[in-house]
């Protein structure tokens, strides 16, 4: 009898103890599902990337460019996550000077570094010829929150078309609407 009590008890504390087991791992699984579905909510709030479609002061529109407006291509540029690899549809197509710039945002926070595009018709009194690296400008760009207005330096610059675009994320599902700005490098036929 008492070799079955002893069983019986061991059996029961191995019950509770794998019970217990089972709790805590549920609560960590569910800590972690909580900190995934945090972090993914506040990814989706800061990567609204959708513009309002509306085209700078005297930028016009490209007379050939190679990837016509309501044509397909496959986005190779990575400026956020999901961008890269997903099918745009082409917006709008321009000839301009194209621009990397680095600045500190106006909302506070790091300084961002090369951040790519802003065409010259964004900058404020640029004047007709290609602005140099180093020189410093004033912003008048909402690409991202803290952009517009904010004095930034000129990192590097190109002449080509550049594409508004509507793509949906490769990561998340989301539709972005007229983004500006993907060069005719970062796109490719689909």
């Amino acid at each position: 009898m008492s070799k079955k009590l002893s069983v019986s008890i061991i059996i029961l504390l191995m019950s509770f103890t794998l019970a217990a087991c089972g709790e805590e791992n549920e609560e960590v699984n569910h800590e972690d599902m909580n900190m995934e579905s945090n972090s993914n909510s506040n990814e989706s709030m800061n990567m609204d990337h959708s513009g309002s479609g509306e085209i700078p002061e005297g930028l016009k529109a490209s007379d050939n460019p190679t990837f016509e407006v309501g044509s397909q291509a496959i986005i190779e540029a990575n400026h956020m996550e999901g961008m890269e690899g997903a099918e745009a549809t082409i917006v709008g197509a321009f000839d301009t000077i194209v621009y990397t710039v680095s600045y500190t945002p106006t909302t506070g926070g790091e300084k961002v570094a090369d951040h790519k595009w802003v065409i010259h018709q964004e900058i404020k009194d640029a004047g007709e010829i290609p602005l140099e690296p180093g020189t410093k400008v004033d912003l008048n760009a909402n690409h991202m929150e803290g952009m517009d207005g904010v004095t930034a330096e000129i990192d590097s610059y190109e002449q080509t078309t550049v594409y508004m675009i509507d793509y949906t994320s490769t990561t998340g599902g989301e539709k972005v609407t007229n983004h500006k700005w993907v060069t005719e490098s970062e796109l490719s036929v689909k």
